[in-house]
Order: C-alpha cells, then structure tokens, then sequence
C-alpha cells in the first residue's frame, strides 16, 4: 500500500498542500520528509509523538525522514496555540534541551535513512540585513497578518519576535529542500500557515516547478470531545523519569471503548487486519479489554522498549491479585509512585508498633491488633496475623521497600531512608 493510502486509512491527514502531486511523488522514488520540535522542554510528551510517529511510517516504508531541533526558532517562541507571548529560554537551557531530544528521537528513529539536524546552524549565520533583504522582502506582510497563528493573537498582540517565527521555519524547508533533498514538511494543524509559508518560499527562490509539499495531522480529539494528550495528573511524558513505563502503560490500557480503535491506528505500526479483529473484539467482547491491551503493550514497546512492556504487565497482574511478593524493587518504584508512602528505617519492631507508631498506618494499637487477628494486614504479600510478629524491613526488595495491605484494596508503602 502506498504510504498516502496508508495514513489515509488510519485517519491521519488533515490538509495537504497537493493531494495528487504528492502521492505520485511517493510512488515514483524515496523522499525526504521532516518535522520540526523546539527545545522548550527535556522530553516530548504523548502529543508531540503523533507527527513523529507518522515519519517513523515513512522510514519503515524507505523514505528518509529528518527532524529539526530548534535550537534557533525555540530561542525566539512559535505563537501557534498560544494565548500569550512565551517566556524565553536561556540558552543553557535550550541547549540542555536539545540534548534531551536528540537522544529520544535517536531511541526511536536509529540511525538508518534518518538525521537530526539543529536550524541553529543555519539561522544562526544570517545577519539581520541579510535576513531582511533576502527572504523578510518576499513576505507579505497582509498575507502574514491572515495567518491563523497570527490572527488569533492579534487582538491580545504579539511580538515582532513571534511574529517572525513562520519566516524563519520557511528558511527551513527552504535549506532542507536544498541540502537535504527534503521535499514534504509534517506538522499538526496548528502549523499549516507555517508550512504553506514554506512552500511558497521555495517555489519564489527555487521557481514554481519545485516539487515540495506540506501534509497536516488532523487534532486528535477523545469521544469526549476532550484534546488527547493528558490525563487528570498532566502530561503523559515520553521520558521515564516523569511518567513511569507503568503509568504509562496505564494509560493506553485505560482508554475508552470508544477510542481504542482511533488510537490503535494512530500510535501503532498493526496492520490493517489485526486492528480489524481487534474492532470486532471491542464489540463482541469489550470486558476482556484486548484491544487496549494490545494498544498498551504496542505504544510502551516503541517508546520504552520489550523489557518496560513486561515490567508494566507484571505490576498490573501483582497490584490485582494482591501478590506482590515477586516484584523487583524497580517495579515496585514505578507501581506504587502515587500510593501513599510513609519513609523508615531499617530498624526491625513490633508489627503493632510499627503500624501505629512508625508509619502511622493504623490510627491506634487497639485498630492494629484487631486488623491483625483478623487477617486485614498483609506485608509484602503475606498475611500476618501474629501479634508478636516483627517487621523487618531488610528482607524483601533490596531493603529498601515494605509493602503494606490492609483490606483488600488499601496499599501504603515504607521507603526505607
């Protein structure tokens, strides 16, 4: 199947600068592709991954994608979606970003028909004359004005700064046409005018027979009619230090019945008939939840890898069914980040003691002894029921953790300092 067709089926054009031009062009020979990501932070999030995601469809289908870092236009601010001018960066910053990204985008990419390139190395060497007798004459400042990245600030204003921002991203598809052979720029929808602006660049400098092409991403909307991307706790962050494999495998396996579908053809590389049968599973068996699963293992597999998909499955299945006795400390880490937590020593006491002194788990020591005698306190797996039992906290998990139930739902855990 042509790649087009491909995105097509999967719901995932918005606008194209020349339908027709470009699936021809597809089909003809391998083009070079790009989307572009400012450094504005030190790890992408789930929203960011979707253009990425449809380079990642181009490489596996032998074309050549490259992503911009923006180290020159994050150092000025894109107005798109933004109410109000953005706080500049320091450029120590920016550079820390830069590093960040590169290696997330390198984990996902490899190494074959793919480059990373930073528009810092071009902008950079513009002098302001030469950027205002070279490419500001060839912007119409009506046409800039009619922008809807522009006309949506407008009554709020906007910076020059900002509002130079679609100029410079034109210098880039025009520098990657003509020393990267990059012909098609990738961007959400917020980034049309941009991209437009791009293509209309080159075909000024390079002449109307150019082939270049702009392609957008539709907004990616929940059933709820909701944006995607977030979930009640913010971000869903790429980087494992912010959101943990676990929660994110969590929140794929979460997704509603009515959006699974979407999302299989968005975030995954399944081909059509698997994600066929998976549709025919969300409507004849939606309680065994298959096709979030298979949602969840494929999108954690990109991003964190086999291992991370495994660790994430192990954490759910113990959380379930109550046995946790056979977690790794890493695991326990990441499952049990957002219960409540109490810190202690490696001191070994009482269990009555220790529930009511140490960690305050039970509210007094007549609580802690009836729970006890009957069979309400597990710790790390196993049911106490002694009252002379001690808590040690040295003998499961590295030493570093105890893993308190009390009833059937209710986990707490000791972080041994």
């Amino acid at each position: 199947m042509n790649i087009i067709d491909e995105l097509d089926w999967r719901g995932a054009i918005n606008q194209q600068t020349d339908a027709e031009g470009l699936k021809k062009l597809t089909e003809e020979k391998s083009i070079g592709l790009y989307a572009g990501i400012d450094p504005t932070g030190d790890s992408m999030h789930i929203g960011h991954l979707i253009p990425f995601m449809i380079l990642k469809r181009f490489q596996e289908m032998g074309h050549k994608p490259v992503i911009v870092i923006g180290g020159g236009t994050g150092s000025i601010g894109d107005p798109s979606g933004k109410k109000a001018e953005r706080v500049l960066q320091t450029m120590d910053q920016v550079k820390h970003n830069e590093e960040a990204l590169t290696k997330q985008m390198l984990k996902f990419f490899g190494n074959e028909n793919f480059r990373i390139v930073n528009n810092r190395d071009w902008l950079s060497k513009i002098s302001l004359l030469d950027f205002l007798r070279d490419y500001g004459k060839l912007f119409n400042v009506n046409n800039m004005l009619a922008k809807e990245v522009v006309a949506s600030r407008l009554e709020v204003g906007i910076s020059f700064t900002e509002f130079t921002y679609q100029i410079l991203q034109s210098v880039d598809f025009l520098h990657l046409y003509k020393n990267e052979d990059v012909q098609l720029q990738i961007g959400g929808g917020d980034q049309w005018g941009n991209i437009t602006a791009g293509t209309d660049l080159i075909h000024r400098m390079e002449g109307q027979e150019a082939k270049v092409f702009g392609l957008t991403i539709p907004l990616l909307l929940k059933a709820d009619g909701t944006k995607f991307g977030k979930s009640e706790g913010g971000n869903i962050w790429l980087d494992p230090e912010k959101t943990s494999p676990y929660e994110f495998y969590q929140f794929w396996f979460n997704q509603d019945d009515r959006d699974v579908l979407k999302f299989l053809k968005y975030f995954t590389f399944l081909d059509q008939d698997e994600i066929n049968e998976l549709a025919d599973k969300i409507q004849t068996a939606p309680e065994k939840r298959e096709a979030q699963r298979r949602l969840a293992q494929e999108v954690t597999k990109f991003v964190h890898g086999e291992k991370a998909v495994q660790e994430a499955e192990n954490i759910s299945a113990a959380l379930f069914s109550g046995d946790v006795q056979n977690l790794t400390a890493s695991e326990i880490e990441q499952g049990f980040k957002n219960m409540p937590s109490v810190d202690i020593t490696n001191q070994k006491e009482n269990i009555v003691l220790w529930l009511v002194d140490t960690t305050k788990i039970e509210p007094s020591r007549r609580q802690a002894r009836e729970d006890v005698q009957n069979g309400a306190i597990r710790i790390n797996g196993e049911k106490i029921t002694d009252l002379e039992a001690e808590i040690d906290p040295n003998e499961r998990f590295d030493g570093k953790f105890v893993i308190v139930r009390r009833g059937k739902k209710k986990y707490f855990l000791a972080r041994v300092k």
